[in-house]
């Protein structure tokens, strides 16, 4: 491979283990997502949107249901969450026919990147990015809320460029992002008046279109 020529492994057969591990998810980079950048010139790549959620976390922490948790731990999740979309793409949130078999997709992806790994670190990531998955510690429930919140915000700032694109319409905001509640119920309360104002402000279709969702 062009990584073995670029990047030989050093004799230490542990950090070489992980520094290609690194080099592979430098292709995070390289994933578009639906939504734009705030200035709305292109779409945001998915390293971009995992710098955004930690830095939300970060700065949010406060809001959570259970201010005490575990911000390390949450952070960690929200850094690997989405490196499965190297091998499995990002799936609109919105995509019902890409939901079908994204399970499958995404734990194929998670297997063979975390499997790059030495075995103890392979199995803390994986675990990681299930427990993230799962939904059921305070810590998954809180880095879901960010990762949900994210998008709506920059949907927003662009005037509902995405929402518009694809003909997303309030209901379906709503209902894809009530999980908001189970990890921060100040923040879901901000996500529903953003709808409201959104909608006012002809930046979300209140209603469905005919012919559409």
């Amino acid at each position: 491979m062009m990584m073995d020529l670029l990047f030989p492994y050093p004799a230490h057969e542990r950090l070489g283990k992980q520094l290609a591990f690194i080099m592979e998810t430098d292709k995070l980079k390289t994933i578009l997502r639906q939504s734009y950048i705030s200035d709305g010139t292109r779409r945001e790549n998915d390293a971009e949107h995992t710098w955004g959620l930690t830095l939300m976390a970060i700065t949010l922490a406060e809001h959570a249901n259970m201010p005490e948790l575990d911000l390390l731990r949450v952070l960690k999740m929200l850094i690997v969450h989405d490196l499965v979309e190297i091998d499995a793409g990002d799936t609109f949130a919105y995509d019902t026919a890409g939901h079908a078999d994204k399970v499958e997709r995404e734990t194929a992806a998670a297997k063979r990147l975390f499997g790059m790994l030495p075995e103890d670190q392979s199995e803390a990531f994986f675990a990681l990015w299930r427990e993230f998955e799962d939904r059921q510690t305070p810590e998954a429930r809180f880095a879901a809320a960010v990762d949900r919140l994210h998008p709506m915000l920059l949907n927003y700032q662009t005037g509902g460029k995405a929402w518009k694109t694809h003909q997303v319409h309030a209901g379906m905001v709503r209902e894809r992002n009530r999980s908001i509640a189970d990890g921060s119920v100040a923040l879901f309360q901000y996500a529903l008046e953003l709808i409201r104002q959104a909608v006012a402000d002809g930046r979300l279709l209140d209603e469905p279109q005919p012919g559409g969702e």
